[in-house]
């Protein structure tokens, strides 16, 4: 990429080529080296994980794989320069991915959309229900979570997707996933609610570069958070 775009978590990165050349010739046991071949021959994605303080500073992106069965769903890490990476994608949205889900889940997903809807919101699908849907392997397991990203503007909205997500029908998948804020901060929706219900007293605020616990709502309607301890 000639020019980088800010980075977040759950972003899938594209490689080129060379990009995929230069991943492969890295000394990969076997089994790794199967999949990342497989990976680079179909021109599947890789996902953006955490970043460690001196990856941007390097020149290079930290990126994950979470392998299929076919590879004992090994989890495979990566660093690759900037500019091994031609484009960045998204996860697929949940409308896409209700094919994959059981009978029994299928008019909760339905009513979960049109609650979505009405909230102005877009669920986007990580996890093993995402993968399986990009890959096309063998992703999802019995006891897989439906692991949902909602974007969203600021808190009172972060209020009204939860209660959406929360009333999910379904008792399998199990419905997990992350509210994502304008900066790209992001909170798991259960803890949010516990939070905003007055269950705890702080909030984990995952960011691209590591974890905050927050106490108030500042932070996700300006943005700029203070870094704490993991």
């Amino acid at each position: 990429m000639t020019a980088m775009v800010p980075l977040r978590r759950h972003q899938l990165a594209r490689l080129s080529t060379s990009g995929w050349a230069a991943v492969l010739h890295h000394p990969w046991d076997e089994q790794a080296r199967d999949c990342l071949a497989h990976w680079a021959l179909h021109q599947l994605p890789l996902v953006v994980t955490r970043q460690p303080a001196h990856a941007a500073s390097k020149g290079w992106i930290a990126l994950g794989l979470p392998s299929p069965a076919r590879w004992d769903r090994r989890r495979l890490a990566l660093q690759v320069p900037h500019a091994a990476v031609h484009g960045l994608d998204e996860f697929p949205c949940l409308a896409e991915v209700q094919a994959l889900l059981p009978l029994a889940a299928r008019d909760a997903a339905r009513e979960l959309l049109a609650g979505l809807r009405t909230c102005h919101a877009t669920a986007r699908v990580f996890g093993s229900y995402g993968w399986q849907a990009i890959s096309g392997l063998d992703h999802v397991r019995t006891g897989s979570d439906l692991d949902l990203s909602v974007a969203v503007e600021g808190a009172a909205h972060a209020d009204a997707v939860a209660r959406a997500l929360a009333s999910f029908g379904a008792a399998r998948p199990r419905l997990d996933g992350e509210l994502i804020f304008r900066d790209g901060s992001a909170v798991a929706w259960r803890e949010w609610s516990a939070w905003r219900a007055a269950r705890t007293r702080t909030v984990m605020v995952k960011r691209l570069d590591g974890v905050a616990l927050q106490c108030d709502t500042a932070w996700c309607e300006h943005g700029g958070l203070m870094e704490a301890a993991a």
